[in-house]
């Protein structure tokens, strides 16, 4: 008695094309100027924190 290999799960997925849902991550739109210097406001003050605590 001989048994037949099962196909990997990734070759049956990728036979099957299908359409991928957006699963409410972050969107590609939106005011990335403010974004970025929001990001760079917050480096400072974090560095500014570390340096007044002498954590550094």
């Amino acid at each position: 008695m001989t048994a037949t290999p099962a196909p990997a799960p990734s070759a049956t997925a990728s036979a099957v094309p299908r359409a991928r849902t957006r699963t409410g991550g972050p969107k590609d739109t939106g005011p990335r100027l403010l974004e970025h210097l929001m990001g760079w406001t917050l480096v400072v003050v974090v560095a500014m924190f570390v340096t007044q605590t002498g954590l550094l």
